[in-house]
């Protein structure tokens, strides 16, 4: 970028702060009249780029640990999933033994449609050889990702087939799912698990809740575990759904943002039925706003952990080179008017320490050592229960993060992708056999594994890889550990709702739910909201 634009553009930075009086204008003066001489005199090549890139970053993360500062390469990563979509080619795929392998073309998508089928192996793209160690999934993106309307000529090996295929898919949109799984749990039962706030949340929440209706479910399970926010927008909506009219939903206020209300319309589709809202310290923005607006009107229970306690407004502002600073200009306030940030009194670097000190203090496993900076007490629209503020929605029911040591030991063995490389090549050999032997995902909930030897072709495949090391396990976490080998590979055969299907039987929060659910009144009882 030219010099010039860059004086312009921490002109532009330094004038936009409200805060800012004549001394610190001509803080900015001297800015910009340094970045001159760095550049007329310095002894060494200097970058200005990365310098005022840098000196705009520091700067925001004095003022609040939310306003922030992106260049426009990560401007377009941030945006593609709260947009809902981007385009390309419509495949999951995974890259193992140095090959692309296609895990599933999505349904009615652009490599469904071009022929591309589960099991695929892509050795080449647009005619250019692509296989081999140094492969990277972000090579792979760059290749299949394009403008909608371009084309791809995609050279596979596929096992019936005895020699290479070539397939010409036209690049189009595919949508980013926010929804990430729906399913009937129990009778009346439904789950929704939405993982972020994004353009189509809404859409996609309706439909699931509507095939979710046809199924005779009157009580739900939303699961915000997890859930980092998104669009302001898109909460206050899904909020809509579940409140009757002329309820506040959040406010926000700050200096120069007079207070702004948003109310319900009194059209939600599920104002009556019961509702568990999961929630964990991960659960941040937007799933805050809508866990605080269900609990301060008592429209349900919330269930597993205190929320991470992100509650500041941010405006984007764009830079001419499309980069962008997302200024704090409010706060979120519940209907209660509690302030859902918590505190950065203490600085940036404090501040990102906060979830390492919760699990040190042992709030994650434990309810009592949950203090609020706010000690003032709110008390609910409806029933008049206390609550507090000072940072985080605090659910009625505690559900204390997994400790148990044989769920430890699987996830270590998880995150160092043993586990995907075993569903990976265990489906590669028995996806013919898999899809004759159940027609339905059902049908293999109910039956798989059976008798097959399912953990020892696991442990095979571990011993080859860990020749030197044992792999001990007790009952507990070899029971686990096939469950969570089941949960893959209905997640490959059919989908994400069917892998939550099976992996939730052994997830506390959801368990949970479902117990709070089947003894509603006693917990309408205990939690005072009768």
């Amino acid at each position: 970028m030219n010099i010039h634009i860059k004086k312009g553009i921490i002109f532009f930075l330094l004038f936009a702060f409200p805060l800012i009086g004549n001394a610190q204008i001509d803080g900015g003066i001297k800015f910009a009249k340094l970045l001159g001489w760095l550049e007329t005199y310095y002894v060494d090549t200097v970058d200005i780029n990365k310098l005022t890139d840098r000196a705009i970053i520091e700067l925001l993360q004095k003022l609040d640990p939310h306003s922030s500062y992106a260049t426009k390469e990560e401007v377009d990563e941030l945006n593609e999933p709260l947009k809902g979509n981007f385009e390309g080619v419509g495949i999951t795929f995974s890259i193992f033994r140095d090959t692309i392998m296609v895990l599933n073309p999505m349904m009615g998508g652009p490599s469904d449609k071009a022929g591309i089928k589960a099991g695929d192996r892509i050795i080449k793209i647009d005619n250019q050889d692509f296989v081999g160690k140094g492969i990277k999934s972000d090579d792979v993106y760059s290749k299949l990702r394009g403008k909608k309307g371009s084309t791809v000529v995609l050279t596979v090996r596929r096992k019936s087939a005895p020699d290479l295929l070539s397939f010409t898919v036209t690049r189009d949109r595919i949508p980013i799912h926010s929804v990430e799984a729906s399913y009937k749990a129990t009778n009346g039962v439904g789950y929704i698990k939405i993982s972020r706030f994004s353009s189509n949340t809404i859409p996609e929440f309706r439909e699931a809740l509507a095939k979710l209706k046809k199924q005779n479910v009157n009580s739900l399970i939303l699961d915000l575990g997890g859930n980092g926010g998104g669009f302001l927008d898109v909460a206050v909506s899904l909020a809509d759904e579940f409140l009757d009219k002329q309820k506040l939903i959040l406010y926000t206020q700050g200096n120069h943002n007079p207070k702004k209300e948003y109310i319900t319309s009194g059209k939600g589709n599920f104002e009556k039925g019961k509702l568990v809202v999961i929630i964990d310290e991960s659960s941040a923005s937007a799933s805050e706003i809508f866990a605080g607006a269900v609990q301060d009107w008592d429209r349900g229970i919330l269930v597993g952990r205190r929320t991470f306690g992100k509650g500041l407004v941010q405006r984007p502002l764009m830079f001419p080179d499309g980069s962008m600073v997302r200024l704090t200009i409010a706060r979120y306030y519940t209907p209660t008017g509690r302030l859902i940030q918590k505190s950065y009194r203490n600085g940036y670097q404090d501040y990102s320490k906060d979830l390492m000190r919760r699990v040190n203090n042992g709030e994650l496993t434990n309810e009592s050592k949950n203090h609020f900076d706010d000690t003032v007490k709110y008390y609910t629209l409806e029933k008049k229960r206390v609550v507090y503020g000072g940072g985080g929605i605090m659910p009625d029911v505690f559900v204390s993060v997994d400790t148990s040591s044989y769920k430890k030991e699987i996830r270590s063995i998880i995150s160092r992708g043993v586990v995907n490389r075993f569903v990976i090549d265990y489906i590669d050999k028995n996806r013919e056999t898999l899809s004759k032997k159940y027609k339905s995902f059902d049908s293999f909930n109910d039956k798989f594994p059976g008798e097959e030897p399912l953990f020892d072709a696991f442990y095979a495949l571990y011993k080859n890889e860990n020749p030197q090391k044992e792999l001990l396990l007790s009952d507990d976490a070899q029971k686990y550990l096939l469950t969570v080998i089941k949960a893959y590979i209905a997640r490959d055969l059919w989908g994400n709702s069917e892998f939550y299907q099976v992996f939730n039987q052994t997830e506390e929060e959801f368990t949970t739910a479902l117990q709070v659910l089947e003894n509603w009144q006693s917990y309408l009882t205990k939690l005072h909201l009768k």
